[in-house]
């Protein structure tokens, strides 16, 4: 049995966010000493580093939660992971689509000023206009 704070040193989770897990049903309710302190299983310390590595891996709360729910199933049920798991990966490689053009655009401006002062930056003149961006971003 681990307490709340030996959950959270192996798992690297903070307290407040084990208890707001508890809290959303994510984990189950521990067990409590006659001090009412928490008590928590093995199998409480495997599923939080299940949420741990899913959040670390970006999935959000209600992903998570759907993942869970797939604990014990079988056959086709379990395409609902493969789902998750394929959208995860569609919504990142969008996101790092958008960084590399926020990358290109930031180089540009970066690179608009000669460093020469004296006249309007080009920096500044970039940032305060989006219109003279060289795409969308």
């Amino acid at each position: 049995m681990y307490s709340i704070g030996e959950l959270s040193r192996q798992t690297g989770v903070k307290v407040p966010t084990i208890r707001f897990y508890e809290g959303k049903g994510l984990l189950p309710r521990p067990a409590r000493t006659a001090g009412n302190q928490r008590r928590y299983d093995g199998a409480t310390l495997q599923r939080l580093q299940f949420i741990r590595h899913t959040r670390d891996l970006g999935l959000p709360l209600a992903d998570i939660e759907a993942l869970l729910t797939l604990e014990g199933a079988q056959g086709d049920d379990l395409n609902r992971a493969h789902e998750i798991a394929e959208q995860q990966l569609s919504e990142l490689r969008g996101r790092i689509a958008r960084l590399r053009k926020l990358e290109k655009e930031l180089a540009r401006i970066a690179k608009a000023c000669n460093g020469q002062h004296d006249h309007v930056c080009a920096v500044l003149h970039a940032f305060a206009d989006h219109g003279t961006c060289a795409g969308s971003h």
